[in-house]
């Protein structure tokens, strides 16, 4: 008898349907356990969350995380800090990350008068560091009211525009004047939301810093991700528990427990951040490898943007990258001085950037290299904040100091200083402040070098390297041209544009871009 062959029935197999749900209420660190239990096992998302406690994800971190090194786990823990009363100094540094999401309090809608200041060990000095301080805020405060009596006079209100309308748009206007004269101590808030990985190194970074500010800055995010953290509806639940009045039972108390429960942020995956060998020791070799290298030679100027030609050879690149962060001269001045040096010397400055790297360090940031377009950048402190949002490239930022001068505030169409009367004001405090920095950074006073930074105001001049690919030249020219934003980077914008148009002329029809020297409506935000 012949047997007939049947193709086994699907009818008992599941349909295959995808299916997408958010989650929410589940601890970070439980969390990025599940997801990592994807590689590993066939369990739902639910299923998985369902068996994990807190007790087995810290056994999982400590088994995959820290002893086999897969930081990717950290990858899939999220978490949301408030770091509040920081100094902008320290919030520069915070932010630096390439794998950052976060918002700061803005220098252009906030009135900062009221906002303190952080005051660095000085010693002695201290006083003259406040007096400099309060000088600059009472400048801020001046400029700021004569800016906005200029432009009324200047600009006139609309029938259709409502009077607190027109004056919070202006009031925004000379804000971005007055913001030139904030010191660098100036205190200010952000939130960030970052993963525990980008936690881990950042925590890292900070520790490593020379400011004491900022290693204590660092330590607090560490205890902040160790300890339970602040619930939105903590209070709420208590108020509810006793409005009931009572959680008699077994399942009330299961009710209690839950409402009420203290949830840990990631205290496995940063437990073991520390300072960072690696990055302290290569900043030391390396800066003084670049004092060495330009002994005696003076600053070149530099023009507010260069788009230095990518012509020499990667070592060169190489090792000029790395010594740039470390002193305070432009990436073509410092180029050429070490392309004239022997090629055995520059392998001795590339070692330097690997010397001290540990087992699990990533190489310094300036090892990126090989982008197409590298802008040489000196401007204000305050643009280069708005400018360093963008991570899409490689910033390579110098230390602030006096020896590039100060920006004054120009804005096509809108008052000068002059004109509204208050230039002498002006000039008079950024001096004022440039000396107190230059008197501080030598009187010897404890981390005085350093601590003199803080009473740097926002218009004084900074140098930075940012590298990156065409897409991400064309996105920031565009997007930083347009004619709502700070006239201060409008013009840096710009500058990037017309730099790429005059090496690559062809390209230059695809830049959607707004011409920064025509006056804007002062009433458009």
């Amino acid at each position: 008898m012949t047997v007939e062959k049947k193709t086994p029935s699907l009818g008992n197999v599941a349909a295959s349907e995808t299916d997408v749900y958010a989650i929410h209420g589940a601890d970070p660190e439980v969390l990025a356990y599940a997801m990592a239990k994807y590689s590993r096992s066939s369990l739902s998302m639910k299923e998985s969350l369902a068996e994990i406690s807190s007790q087995r994800a810290e056994q999982f971190l400590n088994t995959f995380y820290f002893q086999y090194g897969h930081r990717s786990i950290a990858d899939l823990a999220h978490i949301p800090f408030a770091i509040e009363k920081l100094s902008l100094l320290a919030a520069i540094d915070l932010v630096d990350e390439q794998r950052w999401d976060g918002q700061e309090r803005s220098t252009r809608y906030q009135d900062f008068r009221r906002s303190g200041w952080y005051t660095p060990d000085l010693g002695a000095e201290t006083p003259k560091f406040t007096a400099a301080v309060e000088a600059l805020f009472h400048a801020y405060q001046g400029v700021s009211a004569g800016m906005l009596e200029a432009l009324k006079g200047a600009v006139v209100q609309p029938e259709e525009m409502k009077f607190e309308s027109y004056e919070r748009t202006l009031k925004a206007r000379a804000f971005d004047v007055a913001r030139y004269l904030l010191p660098l101590a100036t205190n200010t808030s952000l939130g960030q939301i970052v993963n525990a990985r980008t936690l881990e190194t950042q925590i890292s970074r900070l520790l490593t810093s020379p400011f004491t500010e900022i290693r204590q800055l660092a330590e607090k995010l560490r205890l902040a991700a160790a300890e339970p953290a602040w619930s939105v509806q903590r209070e709420d639940a208590q108020v509810l528990c006793e409005e009931v009045g009572s959680v008699d039972g077994e399942c009330g108390k299961r009710v209690a427990e839950l409402l009420l429960r203290e949830v840990p942020t990631a205290p496995t995956l940063v437990k073991y951040a520390a300072a960072n060998p690696y990055l302290e020791e290569s900043r030391r070799e390396l800066t003084a490898a670049a004092a060495e290298l330009m002994a005696g030679q003076a600053i070149e100027p530099a023009p507010v943007v260069d788009l230095v030609d990518d012509s020499e050879a990667l070592e060169v690149e190489l090792a000029t990258s790395l010594l740039y962060p470390n002193c305070h001269y432009s990436y073509r001045q410092l180029r050429a001085n070490v392309a004239a040096l022997s090629e055995a010397r520059r392998d001795e400055l590339i070692a330097l950037g690997t010397k001290h790297r540990g087992r699990h360090d990533e190489l310094l940031r300036a090892f990126s290299a090989g982008q197409g377009f590298r802008f040489d950048i000196l401007m204000d402190i305050g643009g280069f904040r708005d400018m360093h949002r963008h991570r899409r490239c490689v910033q390579l930022l110098q230390s602030f100091t006096d020896a590039h001068g100060y920006e004054e505030p120009v804005c096509p169409g809108q008052p000068t200083l002059a004109e509204a009367g208050i230039e002498a004001e002006y000039k008079a405090a950024m001096d004022a402040s440039l000396a107190a920095y230059r008197a501080l950074r030598d009187s010897g006073a404890p981390e005085a070098p350093q601590s003199a930074q803080y009473v740097l105001p926002l218009g004084t001049r900074c140098r930075s390297l940012f590298k990156m690919d065409f897409a991400e030249a064309l996105y920031i020219a565009e997007l930083r041209s347009g004619v709502a934003g700070h006239f201060s980077y409008r013009r840096v914008a710009w500058e990037m544009y017309r730099a790429v148009a005059e090496r690559h002329p062809a390209l230059a029809k695809h830049f959607r871009i707004e011409d920064v020297n025509v006056p804007v409506d002062l009433l458009k935000r």
